[in-house]
């Protein structure tokens, strides 16, 4: 079970409802729920999925403590015979997902889960909260490693995130979106991420002049000495200490390549100033990372002008996602199994956005020479019917979890290698940063008639 997870993750009302489950004999009724996302998040065209392991590590060996249990009775809502029950309660959910680091779209279905009903409803806090965050923020990374066109990308986002498990779950999911390394410490030894970092101006401020400061950072770190030009001017104090101390490496024989940061000011006009020095002086190619209440719209903006910065350090506004702070990812009963027929259900509402899918649904998508060209939406009984003469049809929804068992396990690399792949594969306007196109998702005829059979009914469907 992952440590942060605890069966009481979760609203009131899912144990209300649940306890009204166990008492109206329908708690172990099998029934499906589904999670998808309304709407886009940050303009984007796409959304990058993560969050799905930690979310099975958080189910894995989920159970209520006797203190939990304790704490339920002090409210004095809860039966005595419900609290022996989920005392006893073990999860036995199957889970079905995409692989993390897949490209997924809105009002599609990305992840269901099968089980008991009451099991069901208790977890639905779990799967929103693991889910939609990181996916949030690694869709936010993708598009800044967009921007940045191939340079490096480090999360220095960490002291600005919503708390110790949003800077470490924030800097698993922008590894995953694009992110070369992190400055998150713990980050790096929970999911072997690596960690990069330099200086901040307090080690420039300690010394009694910027070289000597410089020059002792150097002495420490003389193979990558990446020195904070900005403290106090850089045209006439950061950058002419860094090359003197550059210089004098070099005299003494050290292999290095010369890098700096900046964090302020300028960085289109300090960047190309920084670089037609260092290059004068003979340090070629050299780092210039640059840094400061950067996002991708900035980037691209920077890019756009001119500016040679090579490496980016993006911190508040990727783990925060400044901006657009969530996804709106919801989790909705599809369907509910009558003896050995699954029976449909559906959200309806005056709201079109805010109407479900009906049925248990499988995601399809469909690849023509290595470019997506849409996704296909079936009930999970049937095999795709029409014929997609323009493409070939895969199914990237796997089974996760069996009866509460984990069956899924990857690495971060895998996951980030897979988001890469997957927004290299989506069509060009769906993923412009600014007015973006739609990315095509279309409807089995079963469903879309079973859909509109269900909305047209007065009571939601139901028999």
């Amino acid at each position: 079970m992952d440590r942060f997870s605890s069966a009481l993750l979760t609203d009131f009302y899912e144990l209300t409802m649940a306890q009204g489950y166990f008492l109206q004999g329908m708690a172990e009724k099998r029934a499906a729920f589904e999670y998808f996302f309304r709407s886009y998040p940050c303009n984007s065209g796409f959304v990058i999925f993560a969050g799905l392991q930690t979310l099975l590590h958080a189910l894995d060996g989920l159970r209520f403590q006797p203190h939990e249990i304790e704490y339920l009775r002090s409210r004095e809502i809860f039966r005595e015979e419900f609290l022996s029950y989920l005392s006893r309660l073990r999860f036995s959910l199957d889970i079905y997902s995409p692989p993390e680091g897949t490209a997924v779209f809105a009002h599609e279905p990305i992840i269901r889960v099968e089980g008991p009903l009451l099991q069901l409803q208790l977890v639905e806090t779990l799967v929103l909260n693991y889910i939609n965050f990181q996916s949030l923020i690694a869709t936010r990374a993708a598009r800044v490693r967009l921007a940045a066109q191939g340079d490096p990308v480090l999360d220095f986002g960490l002291r600005r995130a919503h708390g110790p498990n949003g800077g470490l779950f924030g800097s698993r999911a922008a590894y995953i979106g694009g992110c070369s390394g992190t400055s998150n410490v713990q980050a790096g030894l929970e999911y072997s991420i690596p960690v990069l970092g330099t200086m901040a101006h307090s080690w420039i401020m300690g010394f009694s002049d910027e070289y000597a400061a410089f020059k002792a950072y150097a002495e420490v770190y003389p193979s990558n000495p990446i020195l904070l030009v900005d403290t106090y001017d850089t045209i006439k104090s950061g950058l002419p200490n860094a090359l003197r101390v550059f210089r004098e490496m070099r005299e003494r024989g050290i292999k290095f390549r010369a890098g700096i940061r900046l964090d302020s000011g300028d960085l289109v006009d300090l960047s190309r100033r920084a670089w037609e020095a260092l290059t004068r002086e003979g340090f070629e190619t050299p780092l210039i990372v640059g840094s400061g209440d950067l996002d991708e719209y900035k980037i691209e903006d920077l890019k756009k002008r001119g500016a040679r910065i090579n490496a980016w350090g993006v911190g508040t506004r990727l783990l925060t996602s400044a901006g657009c702070p969530y996804l709106s990812g919801v989790y909705k009963l599809a369907a509910v199994k009558e003896g050995e027929t699954w029976s449909p259900r559906i959200k309806l509402s005056s709201d079109p956005s805010k109407v479900s899918l009906p049925g248990r649904c499988n995601l399809w998508r469909i690849i023509r020479d290595g470019e997506y060209l849409g996704d296909y939406i079936t009930l999970a009984e049937e095999e795709p019917g029409e014929k997609f003469a323009h493409g070939k049809l895969y199914l990237p929804m796997k089974i996760r979890m069996k009866k509460g068992k984990v069956l899924y396990g990857e690495g971060l690399e895998d996951m980030k290698k897979r988001a890469e792949e997957e927004v290299a594969k989506l069509p060009e306007g769906v993923k412009k940063l600014r007015d973006p196109e739609r990315y095509p998702v279309f409807y089995s005829q079963r469903l879309i008639e079973l859909k509109k059979k269900l909305m047209e009914s007065k009571n939601g469907g139901k028999n």
